[in-house]
């Protein structure tokens, strides 16, 4: 079984606003704190789930370094955007700030060509001597990153290591996993297919549902690669609900995220706009999520 390169559990953070909108760094550095107690062995800082594309660069400089310094487990940066130079310029800029990693998401709404994405990639990657993962989700870029791509990055730049793939198409990510050099790595990044990537050699998850449900997503995944695969279902099986509360069309992630830190004590505020608050019925629906997963845990004792 595969020796994850940042842990098993690693959680996409979201980011904490004050009511103005303005970030809320001590925030930030609490709730990270409280992940890395409750199950996660890594961090995801300005990703999709921290809305990164809403973020200032001297925001995301500020909650790198912040988030770092402030938790013993890998930070991985999210150090991507669409526009190569302004990538690249982020990337250089985190070298020094503490951080494990970085996460290098596919060029979004330009919709380029498999050359213009390999390009993109591979220029971020050539920024840092940090390990680089790539994260694939072509629902929210426009664009697939191929399996050919892929495969060409992990075996010719030595510093890409891994991929976040929020893909949606597993059987893809079998064939991608089945050529790919044994040290690259596999995350990921639906929470809902956690338990099938596993089965192809998958690490663990850069995770969503993970705010809330570390540890239950630490006990799947140490029992998947300890053999007891029975046990990890019966654990996927508990947290069904939490995948399908985490996104919505009428909430789209982070929104119910939001909310469910909320519930947890953290004053994390709405998400920006265009995403904005959440609708009045997730804050109903994230308590019940909340109670029956309490319950489930409880009975599997």
């Amino acid at each position: 079984m595969v020796m994850a390169l940042f842990g098993d559990v690693l959680t996409a953070m979201i980011t904490p606003f004050r009511s103005d909108g303005s970030l809320n760094i001590d925030e930030a550095v609490r709730l990270a704190r409280w992940l890395q107690e409750n199950g996660n062995d890594g961090l995801v800082v300005s990703g999709t789930t921290g809305e990164s594309s809403t973020l200032t660069d001297d925001e995301k400089l500020t909650l790198w370094e912040a988030v770092a310094s402030a938790v013993t487990i890998p930070v991985v940066a999210g150090t991507g955007s669409n526009d190569t130079a302004h990538s690249v310029h982020l990337t250089k800029q985190v070298n020094k700030l503490g951080v494990a990693g970085i996460l290098a998401v596919g060029p979004y709404y330009n919709r380029p060509s498999q050359a213009g994405i390999a390009a993109h990639l591979r220029a971020m990657a050539e920024a840092t001597s940090l390990p680089v993962v790539v994260y694939d989700i072509p629902v929210r870029t426009g664009r697939k990153i191929s399996t050919a791509t892929l495969l060409d990055l992990a075996h010719n730049v030595k510093n890409v290591r891994a991929v976040k793939d929020a893909a949606g198409n597993p059987a893809e990510t079998a064939n991608l996993m089945a050529k790919a050099p044994a040290d690259f790595e596999l995350y990921s990044g639906d929470d809902g297919l956690t338990l099938a990537f596993l089965a192809y050699g998958g690490s663990g998850v850069i995770g969503v549902a993970t705010h809330w449900s570390g540890v239950d997503h630490k006990e799947m995944i140490s029992a998947f690669k300890a053999g007891d695969v029975e046990r990890a279902r019966r654990v996927n099986d508990r947290l069904l609900e939490s995948y399908s509360f985490e996104t919505g069309d009428e909430a789209p992630n982070p929104i119910p995220t939001k909310v469910m830190m909320t519930l947890h004590g953290f004053d994390v505020g709405d998400a920006r706009l265009p995403m904005g608050p959440a609708p009045a019925f997730v804050h109903e629906r994230a308590t019940s999520v909340l109670s029956n997963l309490n319950a489930a845990r409880a009975a599997a004792k």
